[in-house]
């Protein structure tokens, strides 16, 4: 886990509602590539980890027999829940957990896919938990965002989000320390995940990077939404503060664009796929 921090239930609390309209999506052409890196052929199972809101579950449903999403935010998983009955998924079951708790009778899957989670874990032991739950030939799957920095902007029908000047705000609210949950991040997010996989006994990892660039348009409600959405500037870490920091969000973001549109270009999608043989 990042140096400086201690899971707790905290963590993304009140950030549930804000989560799939904050975040940019992931790049249309991910679950075809996953479907043909793992050749997934509507059999076997799906266990997707730290599944938030359930944004890759419900993607990935019609890929698989059926899908288990994991996460120990209950507020995730109703949404989770009301995306998968919103998109007629029949196939999936969401299970309040945390990942070090496995495996939890859950039984055994063809996949295991880790959304932008796994740093959050303590990572040699659901790595290896995980390594059991897998069938043989089975692939530990990481997905994210590639983080660069933003696009040229000169193209755009709308004004760039000011995602520095947002930064700056949350700091002059919450200080200079990135938080999450009750603790603080001191050093962000940990590396040397390639030793602790290889230590569970994975192989790999295979490499695909999947091209985005759609063209988002945002307006303040969707930034607003991806400020909450964030472990370091989810709600409850402003308090009686909120509504103050709020109104000044509201106030950069209508000086930044008056008309109060906003306009970016969505970010590639990495993947990393591991197996376990």
């Amino acid at each position: 886990m990042p140096e400086g921090w201690e899971w707790d239930e905290t963590l993304y609390r009140g950030s549930a509602r804000y989560y799939a309209r904050g975040r940019p999506p992931y790049a249309p052409g991910l679950v075809t590539v996953l479907a043909n890196r793992l050749g997934l052929d509507g059999r076997g199972r799906l266990l997707d980890v730290g599944c938030g809101p359930g944004v890759l579950g419900v993607a990935l449903a019609g890929r698989f027999a059926a899908v288990v999403g994991v996460d120990p935010d209950p507020s995730m998983l109703v949404e989770a829940e009301r995306a998968a009955a919103a998109a007629g998924v029949g196939n999936a079951r969401w299970v309040q957990a945390r990942a070090e708790a496995l495996p939890g009778g859950l039984g055994m899957f063809r996949v295991a896919t880790f959304g932008q989670s796994f740093h959050w874990m303590e990572r040699d032991l659901v790595a290896g938990i995980v390594f059991g739950m897998l069938e043989p030939g089975g692939a530990f799957v990481q997905i994210s965002d590639v983080k660069e920095a933003p696009a040229d902007a000169d193209d755009l029908p709308h004004p760039a989000p000011p995602y520095p000047a947002i930064g700056e705000l949350v700091r002059a609210y919450l200080g200079p320390v990135r938080r999450a949950g009750t603790g603080v991040l001191r050093h962000g997010t940990p590396g040397d995940e390639a030793a602790v996989l290889e230590r569970a006994g994975f192989v790999g990892p295979e490499r695909v990077r999947v091209p985005n660039g759609e063209l988002l348009t945002r307006d303040a409600d969707d930034l607003v939404a991806w400020v909450y959405s964030r472990s370091d500037s989810a709600p409850h870490l402003f308090d009686e503060r909120r509504d103050g920091f709020e109104r000044d969000l509201r106030r950069l973001l209508a000086d930044a664009s008056p008309s109060g549109r906003f306009a970016e270009r969505a970010p590639d999608t990495e993947v990393f796929i591991w197996r376990t043989s």
